[in-house]
């Protein structure tokens, strides 16, 4: 891969696109029609098909930057380490890390019009559509919403039949998880109970299990938007409202932790998997639409001597690595069927790697139905992942690299990125988690018999994790991360518990508090003068 921003991030989009069978162009340079900023049209716009508004959530799905680098190239998970010149983007990646973005960086601008993107569509119909359609189109849009609200702290909002040109007012953080709880409510009686077959579409399980995640974060968003990096005080009603809604997701007999973790990610999840409550299909849907895949999970962090050849990017960093006992398989497992032909674990990767090799010549890689033996780096030196990295100086083997999603091995050979892994954005053991936390911060009703402790063991177990004796508000937190690592929660999850701005690997000192919330790009508070900058930028 070249070494140059604009060959890793700003097109990955449009590359998926060639990959896949679609995926929704988002150019951060279009304001109109697919942006809720002010343009010159005078008319409401035209509402899009249900379909269309399903690929919004492709931006989440078709790259490693954006929404994804946000959530989690800002945590104690994953980094962007410079290899000489290579990954180095105009140092991108360095500033999510090191927590010095401002409201000029890349990332924070493309994602603010993508999500505004969506909220534009999403509000066409859900205010002007019926029936299922318009409850599908209130949850996207309550989804989009939570994202914006989550990430700025402040959402746009204008009526589907105001004018194109008509500049939109402006809900604050608490206002937003307001509009969002409610919306998610009135929903919720139109959608169908979640089955398997109904996992790319919206479901009752599916509201429920994002109205739990809303009335979790509550805290967070009602706080003062002085210090959006708390103390924050969970209202015992807000939990019990979690825990409600946990106990509806778990009535459904179709949903079960699964004893098979990685069921839930490799290339056939979409029909393994008994956890995938709300996901992003990889091909077509006639009603979701066109949906991106899943390539770049593993080609961002991958050797390029591996198969699939990959980008040799992200590295998580060794204190996570550590958090897991080694017997967990959320750590490092072999999978069969994959492990034997690919050569790599599902899960981290770190010491030499294996792969296939030629048979002529064991030093060079090979592809898939070649033997399996160690690797070498491009200077044929063994190729040895080592267990840290630097945020400014390494070598092409450095760092722990992660394999999360792992790839269809029938077609991992280079230009074969058929792959059909599907994306997780709401999963029953967020949703068991999500329960426990809530009973752990004082909720007082629905526990079933259950407590913090018998839920998280019941995951452990099936995890092959040794139980826990206590569960503390710190060892949850960990928990979370274990289970759900580059699933797009940890940044959220992090700031509830009051450790976003801590000091991690790489970065050695506290943040400012503030950075708890991302800035208004500085493009948009041009656009809008109703939207004002949030404190301390």
């Amino acid at each position: 891969m070249k070494n140059i921003i604009k060959s890793r991030f700003i097109p990955v989009l449009t590359a998926v696109t060639v990959l896949t069978i679609s995926c929704s162009k988002l150019d951060p340079k279009l304001e109109a029609p697919n942006s809720i900023a002010p343009n010159a049209g005078s008319g409401a716009p035209t509402p899009p098909s249900i379909s269309a508004v399903y690929e919004q959530l492709n931006q989440l799905t078709g790259g490693q930057g954006n929404w994804f680098g946000l959530q989690e190239h800002s945590t104690d998970e994953i980094m962007g380490p410079t290899r000489g010149t290579d990954w180095d983007d105009f140092g991108t990646w360095r500033r999510l890390h090191l927590h010095t973005w401002g409201p000029d960086h890349n990332q924070i601008n493309d994602t603010w019009n993508g999500l505004n993107g969506a909220l534009f569509q999403t509000t066409l119909v859900a205010e002007t559509a019926t029936g299922l359609t318009k409850a599908e189109g209130q949850f996207l849009r309550a989804y989009f919403r939570f994202l914006v609200c989550d990430i700025y702290g402040q959402v746009q909002t204008r009526p589907a039949t105001a004018a194109a040109n008509a500049i939109p007012t402006v809900m604050t953080r608490s206002e937003a998880i307001d509009a969002i709880i409610t919306e998610l409510e009135a929903a919720v009686p139109a959608l169908p109970a979640y089955t398997p077959a109904l996992r790319g579409q919206v479901t009752k399980e599916a509201a429920w299990a994002l109205l739990a995640k809303a009335y979790l974060n509550k805290a967070v968003y009602k706080q003062a938007p002085t210090s959006p990096a708390g103390p924050f005080t969970f209202a015992p009603a807000d939990m019990n409202k979690v825990i409600e809604y946990c106990n509806l997701v778990a009535a459904n007999a179709s949903l079960s932790i699964d004893p098979n973790y990685w069921d839930n990610f490799k290339w056939d999840n979409g029909t393994q998997s008994s956890e995938n409550i709300f996901v992003r299909k990889a091909g077509g849907d006639a009603r979701a639409g066109n949906g991106a895949n899943l390539v770049w999970q593993t080609c961002q962090s991958w050797h390029y001597n591996q198969r699939p050849s990959s980008w040799n990017g992200f590295v998580t960093l060794s204190q996570f690595y550590d958090s897991f006992e080694d017997n967990d398989v959320r750590k490092s497992t072999p999978l069969a069927g994959y492990t034997n032909l690919v050569g790599a674990n599902a899960g981290f990767l770190v010491g030499q790697a294996r792969g296939p090799v030629k048979a002529s010549n064991p030093k060079e890689p090979g592809v898939i139905g070649d033997p399996i033996g160690d690797l070498y780096d491009r200077s044929g030196n063994p190729l040895i992942f080592t267990r840290t990295a630097s945020i400014f100086f390494n070598g092409e083997a450095s760092g722990i690299r992660v394999n999360k999603f792992p790839l269809d091995p029938a077609t991992i050979n280079d230009g074969a990125w058929g792959s059909t892994n599907e994306f997780p954005f709401l999963r029953f053991s967020d949703v068991r988690l999500m329960k426990a936390e809530a009973l752990l911060r004082g909720g007082t009703t629905g526990a079933n018999g259950e407590t913090p402790l018998t839920i998280v063991n019941s995951i452990r177990l099936v995890r092959n994790a040794t139980p826990v004796t206590a569960v503390t508000l710190t060892s949850l937190l960990a928990e979370r991360g274990r289970e759900l690592y580059l699933e797009g929660h940890r940044r959220t999850d992090m700031i509830r518990f009051g450790r976003f701005n801590a000091p991690v690997e790489e970065r050695p000192n506290a943040s400012d508090a503030y950075k708890a919330v991302y800035p208004i790009p500085t493009t948009a508070l041009a656009s809008n003068p109703n939207l004002k900058q949030n404190f301390g930028y």
